[in-house]
C-alpha cells in the first residue's frame, strides 16, 4: 500500500453539488480504474480544510485500487461519511455519452450519478456550508465498491486502525431511497455467500450406465436437498434467508455419452441468524454426503448486520421530515454494500438519492433530489457536529 498525505489547505467560497457531480460524472472511473474521480474529490476537500490521504492498495488481478481517507478537526463526536468513486461499467444503448453529464430539463444522465456520485457530490457541498462544525469529520472513499472489494474498504480501515481514527457514526450515501426521495434509511444488510460445487463422474456410453457415474444423478439430490432447506422465517427487521442456484453447467455436447462431470454455483443471502461459515458447513455437509467426491469452495462477501434503531438513524430520519416531510422507512432490504465491512467500527445507516435508475442504461438523477440531498445531509451534520 502506497499513501500521499496532502497539506490541507481551506476553501471559503460555496460549492454548487451540481457543477460537481458533473464533474465527478466526467471521470470515468469503472473499477477499478480511478479516472480523475480521487484526484478531483482530493482537491476539493483539501480546499474544505481536509488532510485527505490518497491511498493505492494491492496489485493484479484485483488492483490496484484507489482509495481516499480525509479528516477535518480532532476530538469527539466524530463523524464519518462512507462511499465509492468507481462505477459499473457502462454498457451499449445509452441516449448520450455515459462520462459526459446530459441535462434535460431537472434529470442529469449520466453513469455515477446515482450510484454514487451524486451523494458524494451532496455531502461535500453540504460540508462546505458549515466550516464552523466540531468535532472530527471524516471520509471513507473507496474505488472498489462495485468490484471484488479486495483492496477498498477494508485497506482504509487498516490505515484508520494505524491512525487510531475511530468514528462514533458513520453514514454510507448509497441509493437507498425507493420512490421519493427520504423514504427508506438501511440500518441494515443481508449477509451474502457464493460456493461453488464440481462433482466428478465417470463418463460412459448411456448404453452401458454401468460402467459410468452419471454426475448429473448426485448434482439432482443435492439440488433437491438445498431446495428443501427452511433456513429460517425472518424476524421484525430481515425478510428469510434465501438460497439460491444460479447456475447448473455440464457442457455435454453429446446425446450418448453419460457426462464425466457437472457444475453447480449458488448464492445464499442471509440474516443475522445465520453466520456466512455456519451456512457453508451446512451445504458441504449435504455434497459430501451426496457426492463425497465432490470439490467445494464457498466465499463469504459479506456477513449479516443490524444497527439497532437510535441516535444516528434518529438524526438522520429528523433531516430528512423537516427537508421533505417524510417519515423515511427504516430497511434492511436489497442487497450488500461496504457497511459490510464498516459496522463492526459503530453505528451505521445508509441514505441516498433514488436507486431506480442505478446500474441502468441513462442511468439519471433529479437536480431537485441533488439539492435536497444536500439540505438534508447539512441537517445531518449539524445534529451530529454543530
Amino acid at each position: 500500500m502506497s499513501r500521499t498525505p496532502v497539506t490541507p489547505g481551506f476553501m471559503t467560497e460555496a460549492i454548487d453539488p451540481v457543477e460537481l457531480l458533473k464533474a465527478l460524472v466526467a471521470c470515468p472511473s469503472v473499477t477499478p480504474e480511478e479516472g480523475g474521480a480521487q484526484r478531483l474529490l482530493g482537491e476539493t476537500l483539501r480546499g474544505l480544510g481536509f488532510e485527505v490521504e490518497q491511498l493505492v492498495s494491492g496489485e493484479e488481478p484485483h488492483g490496484p485500487v484507489h482509495n481516499l481517507l480525509a479528516t477535518r478537526g480532532s476530538g469527539g463526536p466524530h463523524f464519518a461519511y462512507a462511499g465509492h468513486t468507481d462505477v459499473v461499467p457502462p454498457g451499449k444503448g445509452w441516449a448520450s455519452d455515459p462520462f459526459v453529464a446530459e441535462v434535460q430539463g431537472d434529470l442529469l444522465y449520466g453513469r455515477g450519478a446515482v450510484d454514487m456520485k451524486g451523494s458524494i457530490a451532496a455531502f461535500v457541498a453540504a460540508v462546505a456550508r458549515l466550516p464552523e462544525l466540531g468535532g472530527t469529520l471524516s471520509f471513507i472513499i473507496t474505488g472498489d465498491e462495485e468490484g471484488p472489494a479486495v483492496h477498498g474498504t477494508r485497506a482504509l480501515m487498516t490505515r484508520m486502525e494505524e491512525r487510531s481514527l475511530h468514528p462514533d457514526m458513520i453514514l454510507v450515501g448509497e441509493p437507498t431511497s425507493q420512490n421519493r426521495l427520504g423514504d427508506t434509511i438501511k440500518i441494515g444488510r443481508r449477509g451474502s455467500v457464493n460456493m461453488w460445487i464440481d462433482i466428478i463422474g465417470k463418463q460412459a456410453h448411456v448404453a452401458y450406465p454401468h460402467e459410468g457415474d452419471n454426475p448429473i444423478t448426485r448434482l439432482f439430490r443435492i439440488g433437491t436437498r438445498l431446495h428443501e432447506l427452511d433456513l429460517d422465517d425472518g424476524d421484525e427487521w430481515f425478510q428469510p434467508s434465501n438460497l439460491e442456484v444460479v447456475t447448473v453447467d455440464v457442457g455435454n455436447p453429446a446425446s450418448n455419452v453419460i457426462p464425466g462431470e457437472a457444475h453447480l454455483r449458488l448464492n445464499v443471502r442471509f440474516n443475522v441468524h445465520h453466520t456466512g461459515d455456519e451456512l457453508v458447513e451446512k451445504v458441504r455437509a449435504i455434497v459430501h454426503e451426496e457426492a463425497p467426491g465432490a470439490q467445494f469452495k464457498a466465499m463469504v462477501s459479506g456477513e449479516a448486520f443490524l444497527t439497532e434503531p437510535g441516535p444516528l438513524s434518529d438524526l438522520v430520519s429528523a433531516s430528512i421530515q423537516q427537508v421533505t416531510g417524510l417519515t423515511p422507512e427504516l430497511s434492511t432490504g436489497g442487497g450488500t454494500s461496504d457497511a459490510r465491512f464498516l459496522h463492526i467500527l459503530c453505528p451505521i445507516v445508509e441514505f441516498g438519492l433514488l436507486n431506480a435508475t442505478m446500474h441502468k442504461l441513462d442511468e439519471a438523477v433529479a437536480l431537485s433530489d441533488v439539492r435536497a440531498l444536500t439540505d438534508i445531509y447539512e441537517g445531518v451534520l449539524r445534529r451530529a457536529l454543530g
